[in-house]
């Protein structure tokens, strides 16, 4: 198993301007298809949604949608620490690396942020 240190995964390890927007695109495209079959394992679904909204923002500072793309696409990948085929703890790793960005950025999800993300939540359950 390769050794995936926090910085890594906060895209501060070795990426570059060209693995932030491939980052960013796999969180566009693969987001909302990940976040439906994680939902029942991810209680705080609603605030996973409103830092997608979060870092899509462009008022949102440059650092803090770099780091809830990072933590989003460790979220999106299949491959990381844990695998999330693994029935019961796959998406335990996605979903602290997930609780730890939020803690850490909460005071930058707005309100727009989360009626972005219940408005989204809604389609997807209607869908």
């Amino acid at each position: 198993m390769a050794k995936i240190r926090f910085g890594d995964i906060l895209g501060r390890g070795k990426a570059n301007a060209g693995d932030d927007s491939a980052r960013a695109e796999t969180v566009r495209r693969d987001f909302w298809k990940t976040l439906r079959s994680a939902a029942r394992h991810i209680p705080f679904a609603e605030d996973v949604a409103a830092a997608y909204f979060c870092a899509f923002d462009s008022a949102t500072p440059i650092r803090v949608r770099a780091t809830l793309i990072a933590a989003l696409a460790y979220f999106v990948l299949p491959i990381d620490a844990v695998p999330d085929f693994l029935v019961g703890i796959g998406f335990a790793d996605d979903a602290t690396v997930l609780m730890t960005a939020l803690t850490l950025l909460r005071a930058h999800l707005k309100p727009a942020h989360y009626e972005a993300a219940k408005r989204a939540l809604a389609a997807e359950a209607a869908a």
